[in-house]
């Protein structure tokens, strides 16, 4: 919107992996980050895809996150509709990673697409801003659209990302990274 241009940096495809993690192009080239993930597919039913920061120099993505968490979804039905804050899946100075989806289902159509917008990571200045947003395909035969947004609690630059599943392994999907250059 700004008159910038979204560079591709680097894809990750999960294969039956416990991780995927993004250890380079994270710093201070860009001012902003966007990650893209696309039909992840879980090996485990009814759980979420999640991310978690590492300050450069570190090794733990163990990162103090603030954050807030909003769920809305419909079943295919179309009854059941609703939107609401979801306090298990925000955090109050917490070092756990944080859900950037809804629950996503093991079945072979279910799986799970969005992005995590990371703000000025490279800063030794200020706290690390981030928002995101996914769709996910739910057991119950219903679709989340789930909303996060939040702050990595340092002034240390981070300089890599690392996503998993909140359980078992990513069967399938992709990840990329981009740079918005301004």
């Amino acid at each position: 919107a700004g008159g910038g241009a979204w560079n591709f940096i680097s894809k990750q495809t999960a294969s039956s992996s416990a991780t995927v993690s993004f250890t380079s192009g994270i710093d201070s080239t860009y001012k902003e980050y966007l990650f893209t993930f696309n039909n992840i597919h879980p090996a485990t039913g009814n759980t979420q895809l999640t991310f978690q920061g590492n300050a450069a120099g570190e090794a733990d993505y163990d990162e103090t996150i603030t954050s807030t968490a909003f769920l809305a979804f419909v079943a295919e039905s179309g009854g059941n509709g609703t939107l609401g804050y979801e306090a298990g899946r925000d955090q109050a100075q917490g070092t756990g990673f944080q859900d950037c989806t809804g629950d996503i289902g093991a079945e072979n159509d279910e799986c799970a697409s969005g992005y995590l917008h990371l703000f000025n990571p490279s800063s030794t200045t200020f706290v690390k801003h981030f928002i995101g947003r996914a769709s996910s395909y739910h057991p119950s035969d219903r679709v989340n659209e789930f909303y996060f947004a939040g702050y990595f609690n340092t002034t240390s630059a981070i300089d890599e990302i690392q996503f998993k599943q909140s359980s078992g392994n990513i069967d399938a999907g992709d990840i990329c990274l981009y740079g918005l250059t301004t």
